[in-house]
């Protein structure tokens, strides 16, 4: 999720429905067309395993996350399990998802609630952000559904079906205070029913009221809604962010050999992934700092031990 920002801007521009409306009108669409596919949307997944697959989810498609999220909660189902784990292994079935600081975090993450929590993750918000790597969105996430709670999970989709809501055709680019107060105005007072809204707006995001297009005429809320039946403005195209040629690229390349190697690298190995010396050098030396590759006693590379 992107980091808040305190902005006026955010705040709805004309009236929002009610809670009680919004629930009574999404709640019916949501259990007819909500996802029911994500595995840890089944009934018995564990706050651990909500918690694992908002952090796998957080920059990674979720299509892609969901086989390394059953593999992962197959070999580790407890905190207590993936705090005892080699690091090694950690790093190995997290695999190409990108960015695997976020595997480290979620270890670090694990030994503390096991440590400190008695293997059990909190469920308030403010807790669940002291822990390694958890922001706001993510701590709501957790909170609202797993356990149940009243607090405004606000995620891309969310922000903008709450603009549009209110009126405008689109959010900001950064989740900001107006944008959290706003969603929150938006769910009943009774938390269990609050929950089941925050993921209902967040469906509505993902699957009719999406960046390209907001299909009005199959909205539950369209009635209720400031901007239903506007066209979506063409705003500039976003550019995909480019990774051929870039440094993560090269550390891409890195954290595979050593992902498939069964034994320590030797450096002239590292040096054949990537042709360029000076780029090689800045990306073997960052990963290092990051604690994501280690050196054995004769100078060989290989995955951290722990």
């Amino acid at each position: 999720m992107e980091p808040m920002r305190a902005a006026e801007t955010a705040a709805p521009a004309g009236p929002m429905p009610t809670p009680e409306l919004l629930a009574e009108r999404l709640l019916p669409w949501f259990d007819a067309r909500g996802r029911d596919d994500l595995p840890w949307r089944r009934p018995g997944t564990t706050a651990w395993g909500v918690l694992v697959s908002e952090v796998m989810s957080q920059q990674t498609q979720v299509a892609r996350a969901a086989p390394v999220w059953e593999a992962w909660m197959a070999r580790w189902p407890t905190p207590a399990d993936l705090a005892a784990a080699p690091t090694a292994d950690v790093l190995r079935e997290w695999g190409r998802m990108g960015y695997p600081r976020r595997a480290l975090r979620l270890q670090e993450c694990a030994r503390i609630v096991a440590e400190e929590h008695g293997g059990v993750v909190p469920s308030d918000p403010v807790e669940l952000e002291r822990l390694p790597g958890i922001g706001v969105y993510t701590a709501a996430a957790v909170a609202v559904f797993h356990y149940g709670g009243r607090h405004a999970v606000v995620d891309t989709n969310v922000r903008r079906v709450v603009a549009r809501l209110g009126g405008r055709s689109d959010a900001g680019t950064a989740t900001t205070r107006a944008d959290l107060t706003a969603a929150e105005a938006l769910l009943p007072a009774d938390a269990a029913t609050a929950a089941r809204v925050s993921v209902a707006l967040m469906e509505l995001g993902a699957l009719l009221c999406t960046a390209r297009k907001a299909e009005c005429g199959d909205c539950p809320v369209s009635d209720e809604c400031g901007f239903s039946g506007q066209e979506v403005p063409a705003g500039p195209s976003r550019k995909r962010q480019r990774y051929q040629g870039t440094n993560r690229q090269v550390r891409g390349k890195v954290m595979a050999l050593l992902r498939d190697a069964e034994e320590p690298v030797e450096r002239a190995r590292i040096d054949a992934v990537w042709p360029q010396a000076r780029m090689l050098d800045e990306a073997v030396a960052q990963l290092i700092a990051e604690g994501l590759i280690a050196t054995d006693e004769s100078g060989r590379f290989e995955l951290p031990t722990r």
